[in-house]
């Protein structure tokens, strides 16, 4: 993996490990919704959803209110308000709670009703096997059948205290080099990214690779070039050509392993793009103070 030596990923553990890679070897899938129907509709608000391995993450452009219920999740789900003007009311067990914009949710396993109000844009995240998502993603044929190389979906510890409802302000500094605000669940990641403007540096690209889990990017703003170069192995069936995907927003692309990648911001306006992981990524957690709700949520192994 290359890094700028000024980008904090330089020292990761991960950066310089040696790997072993075995095809055959998955394509990314590139859910464009700018250039699809909604998966569905409510009034004037607009929904599209796609698909990880692990994960359902749903767009919504919210204009006129709207909501989902969640019926006896196995897993804890999450909102995500980028901006303010957006809400989220949250009712568990009765219990209505209010959160506002800038903020990411975590909602526990169980049942909760969802609603939004305001405008703008409103990012949910479920996982798979919990079967909470609203409504089909519309790269599900993509998934038709378990992609190679990704590692099962295993939990790690219940957040201390339990499980509850928990609320994360995103306008917080975060790592400065690169720009990464992280906070995690017990089932996945997300890297709220500081947005920029203009064009990325291409003197300080960072192409690298994940071994087995695949990386859902977000582009919320602007315009993105996805690069990806997959391994040569001894099996030339095995080999796949290079891709530079453009992609404009919204859009989610997976970035499937061990595919070496970088993704370039194109636009001359504000670029933001979001990552988010299942399961967490051990190699960002074990960093101190990169994970911005750590003490909320144990790794494996440090549960007390």
């Amino acid at each position: 993996m290359v890094y700028d030596p000024t980008d904090a990923r330089s020292t990761l553990p991960t950066a310089t490990a040696a790997r072993k890679v075995e095809g055959p070897f998955s394509p990314p899938s590139h859910v464009k919704f700018y250039d699809l129907p909604p998966t569905t509709a409510d009034g004037e608000t607009r929904t599209w959803y796609g698909r990880s391995q692990h994960l359902v993450i749903g767009y919504t452009d919210l204009v006129t209110p709207t909501g989902f219920t969640v019926s006896d999740s196995s897993d804890e789900c999450a909102v995500l308000i980028p901006e303010e003007g957006a809400t989220a009311t949250i009712t568990i067990d009765g219990t209505a709670t209010e959160v506002g914009g800038q903020t990411l949710t975590f909602i526990p396993p169980g049942s909760a009703e969802v609603r939004f109000g305001g405008r703008g844009r409103v990012i949910t995240i479920f996982t798979v096997r919990s079967g909470a998502a609203p409504a089909e993603p519309a790269n599900a044929a993509d998934y038709a059948e378990p992609r190679p190389g990704v590692a099962p979906l295993t939990s790690w510890p219940e957040p201390v205290g339990g499980f509850r409802l928990r609320t994360y302000d995103l306008d917080v500094p975060g790592l400065s080099q690169p720009p990464f605000r992280l906070f995690r669940c017990s089932t996945f990641m997300v890297n709220f990214t500081h947005p920029r403007t203009g064009p990325r540096d291409t003197t300080r690209m960072s192409p690298h690779t994940h071994d087995d889990f695949e990386q859902c990017s977000l582009v919320i703003d602007g315009e993105f070039t996805h690069h990806l170069r997959w391994p040569w192995t001894t099996d030339l069936s095995h080999w796949r050509a290079d891709e530079h995907e453009q992609v404009a927003s919204p859009s989610l692309t997976i970035i499937p392993p061990p595919a070496e990648h970088t993704s370039q911001a194109t636009s001359d306006g504000v670029n933001h793009l979001l990552d988010i992981f299942s399961p967490p990524r051990e190699d960002f957690s074990r960093m101190p103070g990169w994970v911005l709700n750590a003490d909320d949520y144990p790794m494996p192994g440090d549960a007390s």
